[in-house]
Parts: structure tokens; sequence; C-alpha cells
């Protein structure tokens, strides 16, 4: 690709989801409520655990910034893609591509790392109870987060900058409904081998260890529930760690199931349906999950709406 070529190169074209014409509208509508939905649902977690100091507890402080990734996650990429479903223009910028690339990836590492931290924090709970207080000490959850946010920065950033130095060839489609990284390497007419090194590298540091903390969290958890003699203090344990539990089935089992199993679908089919479980399902379940089968959560939302109708009268 010449220069002159690269210089004019302003825009690339979101092909989107594999929709038939006639359903856009169904489709424009189904996402619309879900992205609606899930902002509203983290937002109102993040509300009663601002409010209801029965939720000022650790396990609390990091879910307040796992709703706010949420949201923050779904709003990368659904916005852009209803704006393109309800207009048919599938334009992007190509600052804007690189800028959605960029926290996409941002979100997706710092998801996983509060996912490890809070598996963490279900571990100390259960299986050091007397020494939870004294081991989860806000400075402790402080610097968890805060080592989130910036080593979730540092890998986007790196990916980025790796990209911005690439040059594109004359097709400029995208096969996806927001600008995937992976998609963007097939475009280029450069020599990618650093990028690829750099997803393997970064896939392994903010992907396949902190999964692997979670598995040994829970492994040692399932080992001292089995020490628990009565049936009580079991279902108590599994109360205490089973939202978290179900969200981090649902984050990676979908990337199991998707990327480490044969399918008969075609490899951007089975992106696309990751892609739309990442972006748009998992984040929508995640308050669902959290109001359902937390008791704490259901006690503060009891307190916020008998609170708001005392006032009311």
């Amino acid at each position: 690709m010449t220069k002159e070529n690269q210089s004019s190169m302003s825009e690339f074209l979101l092909l989107g989801l594999s929709i038939r014409p006639e359903q856009q509208g169904v489709f424009f509508a189904l996402f619309l409520g879900m992205y609606l939905t899930t902002v509203l649902g983290n937002l109102l977690i993040l509300l009663l655990i601002r409010l209801d100091s029965h939720l000022h507890s650790p396990m609390y402080f990091f879910l307040s910034h796992l709703a706010l990734t949420d949201v923050s996650f779904s709003s990368v990429t659904v916005p852009k893609m209803l704006i393109n479903m309800h207009t048919r223009d599938q334009s992007i910028p190509y600052a804007g591509c690189v800028t959605q690339m960029y926290f996409f990836i941002f979100f997706t590492d710092l998801d996983n790392f509060l996912l490890s931290s809070m598996a963490y924090d279900r571990y100390v709970a259960i299986c050091h109870p007397l020494h939870y207080g004294t081991v989860m000490r806000q400075g402790l959850c402080t610097l968890l987060v805060t080592a989130s946010w910036i080593l979730s920065c540092a890998s986007a950033l790196c990916h980025t900058l790796l990209l911005t130095r690439l040059s594109f060839c004359a097709d400029l489609s995208i096969p996806h409904f927001f600008c995937d990284l992976g998609s963007l390497l097939k475009l280029s007419c450069s020599d990618t081998s650093l990028n690829e090194l750099a997803i393997f590298t970064a896939g392994v540091a903010v992907i396949v260890l902190p999964l692997i903390c979670i598995l040994i969290s829970y492994g040692c958890i399932s080992a001292a529930i089995l020490k628990v003699p009565s049936t009580r203090g079991i279902c108590k344990a599994l109360s205490t760690c089973g939202s978290h539990l179900s969200v981090v089935s649902l984050y990676y089992g979908t990337i199991i199931g998707l990327y480490f199993f044969p399918s008969s679908n075609t490899s951007r089919d089975k992106s696309t349906i990751a892609s739309v479980m990442y972006t748009v399902v998992t984040p929508l379940l995640n308050p669902f999950i959290y109001s359902l089968r937390n008791r704490d959560m259901k006690g503060a939302l009891e307190r916020l709406l008998h609170g708001a109708k005392v006032l009311s009268q």
C-alpha cells in the first residue's frame, strides 16, 4: 500500500450482523431493549451499593466496579451497532475504529481481572472467615482494583500502538459489528507477527492467568465446603459465592463453548455469536444473577423501594 493511499484511508466499513433487511427493525428493537436493560440494571446495582450501608463490604466493592465495567463494555459497541442498523450507514472513521478497539480490549481485560479479584475475596471469606476482615482490608481491595485498571489500560494501549503502525489494503470491510482486533489484522498489508505475539502474550496474562486463579480459588473453596459437617453450612457457603460462580460460568463458558469445541458454524458466525454474548448477553444477565441469587441485594432493593414509598406519601 502506498503512502498516498494510506494517508487517504479515513474510514472502515462494519458489515454488522448477518440479518435480512426485513428483520432489521425487529433486531434493532431487541438489541435496544437489551442495552437499556443492561444500563439500568447495572446502574441500579451501583445505586444500591452506594446508598445501602449493608453493602459496604469488599464483595460489593468489587461488584460495583464490575457493574460499571459492564455498562461501559456494552456502551463501547452496542450504540454504534444500533446507529448502523437504524441509518444503514456501515462506515466508521479510522480514529473511531481504533478508539472503539482500545476500549473493547480495555473493558474485556478489566472484566477478567475483576472476576479473579472477586474469586479471591470469596476464597478468603469461606476458607479463612476469621481473618477475613484483616486480609480483605480496604487498602488491599483498592490495590487490586487499581492494579486491574492499570494492567487493562497497559494491555489495550499496547495493542493499539502496535495497530497504528500497520498499513491497510484496499478492502476495508470488517466482517463484524464492531472494530475487532483480529479482523483489523486480517485487513493489514503489513507484517502482523509482532501483533500476533502481543495477542498471545496478553491472552495468557489477562485471560489464562486470571482463569487459573479463579479455578484454584474455587478448588480450595470446594475442599473447604466438603469439610463442613452440616448441610446448613454447605448451603451458606454456596450462597456466599453462588452469584459470582454463575457469572464466571457464563463468561468463561461462552469462550470454551464457542472457541474450543467444534461447531458447524462458520468462523465468522462463531465470532459474531461470541461477541454478542460478551457485549450484550453477559452484561445483561449479570444484574439479574446478582439480584435474584443474592439476599443482600434483594434486601437492599426492598429497603430502597420502601424508602421511596415513604417519601412519596
